[in-house]
């Protein structure tokens, strides 16, 4: 008589944009083992807007996900808490036999938290990154989540040395790439067929893109005031893309500043967008300023110039191999950076090792041979 072997039960979690484009690729990876791996998506809806979620499941190709949490915004005490609540009865339901979180939100520490503690295995993917700046909540759910996790999955070579630095079993602690690059080359040919510049009114490598949403940035009324008037100041040498982040536009409301985006014609701010449409725009783009993680990452894979709003960059191969400078958000660095650009000097950069669009099926791979032990 035949044995009848059960299928391994597998959740990976996603919370926040960035975490839709590590996990993607890791759901289409685990497809190849559909007779052994049951895979299921949790959505917690920490950020959540349904026009923009269902864009970037469509634009990723995802499933629906098998539970949306709705946890919804709040603090970051009550959002995490909310999130391991809900998260431990879907555990308790399905029983899975191994838990996969990505990134550094609230939703991936909450879900390893609660799996762990469950005695479920449980893998980081994104490991090791480390700004070693605890002021950033992102910094505290890093190390939170390393330190529990029973394997860890790595980008570039700074998060293997991080990991191993503070004694994490170097047998669980795996170089596989990076899965957001998997998705950009997923959805390159969706970007290069994407209308967006022509309704923008847009022309290749004639604008610059701008995202804004750091807490250090945006929730301080003379930081935000003094980078609007910067970027007003760069709109008539330059036109400029703006997408708000809801947090961004909140604040330039509050703050009462729209006059210094309204009165630069050269500015276009926009609504968020969906994946497709904001990687054709990162790969149009004359360069990029941002305070974004996962932006210094896709600029270097795509050879845009990228200028980072921050005095610290969990991300550093991006500086020391791809196209990204580090920029102190200081009046006096900002406009020296933007008139360096503008005038021309442009840093010239390589993709770093394993950035090669395979990063999701080196993970999947380890998983199914290495940590799934019948």
């Amino acid at each position: 008589m035949q044995q009848i072997t059960r299928k391994f039960k597998i959740i990976s979690v996603v919370g926040a944009r960035p975490n839709f484009m590590k996990v993607a690729p890791v759901h289409r990876a685990f497809a190849k083992y559909a007779d052994r791996v049951e895979h299921h998506i949790v959505h917690t809806g920490q950020h959540y807007d349904a026009a923009m979620s269902d864009a970037f499941f469509s634009d990723l190709d995802m499933p629906a996900p098998s539970f949306f949490l709705g946890v919804g915004s709040g603090s970051h005490a009550t959002q995490t808490a909310k999130i391991m609540t809900e998260f431990e009865r879907v555990c308790l339901d399905m029983k899975p036999d191994f838990v996969m979180v990505a990134g550094d939100v609230n939703s991936t520490i909450g879900c390893s938290l609660t799996a762990v503690k469950l005695g479920i295995a449980t893998a980081h993917i994104e490991a090791g990154l480390r700004s070693f700046d605890r002021t950033m909540p992102e910094e505290i759910n890093r190390i939170a989540t390393d330190a529990i996790c029973d394997w860890l999955f790595v980008t570039e070579q700074s998060g293997m040395d991080n990991l191993l630095a503070t004694g994490s079993p170097a047998e669980r602690v795996k170089f596989v790439g990076n899965t957001m690059i998997d998705s950009m080359h997923y959805a390159m040919p969706k970007a290069k067929a994407s209308t967006i510049l022509r309704e923008l009114s847009l022309e290749s490598k004639k604008y610059c893109l701008v995202t804004l949403h750091r807490p250090s940035n945006v929730d301080e009324p003379e930081q935000l005031r003094f980078l609007l008037e910067t970027l007003a100041d760069l709109s008539k040498h330059r036109k400029i893309v703006f997408p708000l982040h809801p947090r961004t536009r909140k604040n330039i409301e509050r703050f009462g500043l729209q006059s210094l985006t309204e009165a630069a014609p050269g500015l276009l701010t926009i609504e968020p967008q969906g994946y497709v449409s904001f990687l054709a725009l990162m790969r149009s783009a004359d360069f990029i300023l941002t305070d974004s993680g996962g932006i210094q990452e896709e600029t270097t894979a795509l050879g845009v110039p990228c200028l980072t709003l921050r005095d610290t960059t969990e991300r550093p191969v991006t500086c020391e191999l791809g196209t990204n400078i580090l920029i102190p958000p200081t009046s006096e660095n900002i406009r020296s950076a933007i008139d360096t650009t503008l005038n021309g000097e442009r840093k010239a950069g390589h993709i770093p090792p394993l950035w090669d669009g395979n990063a999701a099926e080196r993970i999947v791979e380890i998983i199914v041979n290495q940590c799934l032990i019948p």
